[in-house]
């Protein structure tokens, strides 16, 4: 797969990743099979003893399911292992994860988001599995993020691309013109304004993204700006950029191109009750490659991606996407290395989860699956190639942001949205509130 070849330039840190978000009914009970059916018992290992693995992750219904298999097959294999799955939607992940780790619950085997790593690693949250994953077939580039100090504390697990999703049956319903590749901010917003006297009542062009730091980011870079954080840990965002930025979505909101404040609020990505696009209250919303099967499924041939808008650069990025680690006050550390080295490296589960994660991590895997990859994924794959000739370089910059990135940017996304802060307002309690974290 030529793809491969050309990862070279993927940055070695990653962005938090939240778009990825996805709804889902929480569990914390040992795993029944897709058809209902109990997995395999608990058998009798080569030492004699069973293992019971915990494990969680967040993710849309398709990778729920698909990563169910996966741990069947596994513990179809390993007879003495079964599994207690405890998934969910990406609403609530973290704050349920760190207070278990607090309380030295957390699962033997935890989903994190490239952001999070050298928080967790720092805070000794995550067990060292230097040597115990076979990272031969895994760009290092992917790889360098789950390092630190010389040591390997989470692997990789799929890449992905950032660019955004629309409802093309709803647009050419409506005689809007169809977003297209290579687009750029400017057409963004014009189509924006153009298509709001063409919609219905209580139908939106978008959500609003003005306090969104995904959305924002995209946007400094297409402008040559660069990462919201610097390396060094220092405050990176452009006051001027900022506030064109936040006055164009004050604009659209003036002109009813995004919902009221408190629809606006309301929207949980993949909930088919609460989810602006799929509700038909908005066209087009932030999306990853990966999650392209989990939007057809919903409401198949309904949905179409397109590259993130660019500027004088280019707005999308590719990234890891999600990282597995072990916690570390796991009793079942070398049990759950192994899970995570078969998770990467078998074909078996690379048919399995296909690209409900992104492209696999591991070249050879993601070679040999890549004649087995259905509609959605290949559509996903349009994605990631148009993305990959000129995706930015993400890096979240130092560690110790995750609160000014998961508290701080939220407060400002519900302030500007409900007008309680102006532009400026909102730049100032940003770079304020970077004080904390500065190195």
């Amino acid at each position: 797969m030529a793809l491969w070849k050309r990862l070279s330039f993927i940055s070695a840190v990653a962005v938090l990743c939240l778009s990825l978000a996805a709804c889902g009914v929480g569990i914390s009970s040992p795993i029944p099979s897709i058809d209902g059916q109990s997995l395999p018992r608990k058998g009798e290992g080569p030492d004699g003893e069973n293992i019971k693995l915990r494990i969680m992750w967040w993710g849309a219904q398709t990778r729920h399911k698909v990563t169910m298999k996966a741990l069947e097959a596994y513990a179809k294999e390993h007879p003495n292992v079964t599994f207690e799955a405890d998934y969910s939607g990406m609403d609530g992940y973290l704050d349920r994860l760190t207070t278990q780790a607090a309380a030295k619950n957390a699962p033997d085997i935890i989903q994190i988001d490239p952001g999070w790593v050298a928080d967790w690693a720092y805070r000794n949250q995550l067990a060292d599995l230097t040597g115990a994953v076979d990272l031969t077939n895994i760009d290092d580039k992917l790889t360098n993020l789950g390092h630190l100090n010389d040591k390997l504390y989470a692997v990789p697990l799929g890449s992905v691309a950032h660019g955004m999703i629309y409802d093309k049956a709803a647009m050419e319903k409506s005689a809007i013109p169809l977003p297209i590749n290579g687009w750029t901010w400017e057409d963004f917003f014009k189509l924006a304004r153009e298509s709001t006297p063409k919609l219905g009542a209580g139908q939106y062009f978008t959500k609003d993204y003005a306090g969104d730091v995904f959305a924002y980011s995209a946007y400094q870079y297409a402008r040559g700006k660069g990462a919201l954080i610097t390396d060094a840990g220092q405050f990176n965002i452009d006051n001027q950029v900022f506030l064109e930025w936040a006055y164009q979505w004050q604009d659209l909101r003036a002109s009813g191109a995004v919902p009221p404040a408190d629809v606006n609020a309301a929207d949980k990505e993949f909930d088919p009750s609460a989810d602006l696009m799929i509700k038909g209250t908005i066209l087009i919303r932030l999306s990853y490659s990966s999650s392209y099967g989990a939007w057809d499924s919903i409401k198949p041939g309904a949905y179409a991606l397109v590259t993130m808008p660019r500027a004088e650069e280019a707005g999308g990025w590719l990234k890891p996407s999600l990282f597995f680690g072990i916690s570390a006050a796991s009793k079942h550390v070398e049990e759950a290395k192994a899970f995570i080295d078969w998770f990467v490296n078998s074909e078996d589960a690379g048919k399995i989860l296909g690209t409900s994660r992104g492209v696999p991590v591991n070249s050879a895997v993601a070679d040999a699956i890549d004649s087995t990859f259905s509609e959605a994924d290949q559509t996903g794959m349009v994605l990631y190639n148009a993305t990959l000739r000129d995706g930015q370089q993400w890096t979240p910059g130092a560690s110790g942001w995750t609160n000014w990135i998961d508290k701080d940017w939220s407060m400002v996304r519900d302030e500007l949205s409900f007008g309680k802060k102006s532009p400026e307002q909102a730049f100032d309690a940003l770079q304020n509130a970077a004080k904390e974290y500065e190195g």
